[in-house]
């Protein structure tokens, strides 16, 4: 009467939501978790899946994490397995995936709404694949609107607080010109918002502001943050139902979460001028 669901970061905002829902999908059906952090390290999640397996837990809930296919594929002969942030499918194993590049063009396409032409945009580490999902329906949709394309305007970033504040500042010091910016997470936008701050540029009157995931706190930051949400809380339940699917022999209903763009008040009509920015990037 036992889960296990390995996670990357027990303390993470995003990931947190997604342990919730699980946990409260599973305590209606009496069954108890068991939590185990990967850390983005394959030799470590290896680790962690041996000691649930170890534990006798009737299923394995992964949260994406850095396992190869061939690697999940094999462990679903022993033991059902539910995978998240994927597209994968085999006996007694199922995924639920969300669609990263289709949250990033909604993105794109709001700024272009509002005028927007020269748009950043930070970058989680490109070995995740919502990263590279995210990025890739960025450039798409950039190219597809005919919007200014510069690679400066890139940069990889870490999905944390810190990394967004950091990489704000890299383009500032390096004086790249961009009226918005498209975060590859919310939480490296609240950094990106700092750092803004700091530069004495004003959200969205100077600089719009995009994030990714809608995390909860996002409704309340200052000024609340526009972002493309994917219900983490939800994908939990939905993980935890397909688990109990799969421990009885049923097959769960296949689902790609679609991504909805949550529009608060950190996106504006494009500035006329960048004179500000300008001043900032210089001084």
């Amino acid at each position: 009467m036992s889960i296990g669901v390995l996670t990357q970061f027990i303390d993470s905002p995003y990931y947190g939501e997604a342990l919730r829902g699980i946990e409260d999908e599973l305590n209606n059906a009496h069954y108890s978790p068991l939590f185990v952090s990967g850390h983005w390290n394959e030799a470590e999640e290896q680790k962690r899946i041996q000691l649930l397996l170890d534990r006798k837990v009737d299923g394995i809930i992964v949260l994406t994490g850095k396992l190869s296919d061939d690697t999940l594929i094999e462990l679903a002969k022993s033991i059902p397995v539910v995978v998240t942030g994927r597209q994968l499918s085999g006996i007694n194993l199922f995924s639920i995936d969300f669609d990263n590049a289709e949250g990033a063009a909604q993105a794109v396409k709001h700024l272009n709404r509002l005028g927007h032409q020269k748009v950043a945009f930070l970058s989680g580490p490109l070995d995740h694949p919502d990263a590279k999902q995210r990025l890739h329906g960025f450039k798409k949709e950039l190219k597809r609107l005919k919007m200014f394309s510069d690679k400066n305007l890139v940069i990889e970033s870490d999905f944390l607080e810190s990394g967004g504040f950091r990489a704000v500042n890299s383009l500032l010091a390096n004086k790249t010109e961009f009226t918005a910016i498209i975060a590859a997470n919310d939480q490296m936008a609240y950094g990106a918002r700092l750092a803004l701050h700091k530069a004495g540029l004003s959200v969205p009157e100077d600089v719009s502001l995009i994030g990714f995931d809608d995390l909860p706190h996002s409704a309340f930051t200052l000024p609340p943050l526009t972002s493309v949400r994917q219900s983490v809380y939800e994908i939990g339940v939905s993980a935890a139902k397909a688990m109990f699917d799969l421990i009885n022999k049923k097959n769960p209903p296949s689902q790609i979460v679609e991504a909805e763009l949550i529009v608060r008040e950190s996106t504006a009509q494009s500035p006329f001028s960048m004179t500000k920015l300008s001043i900032s990037c210089t001084s």
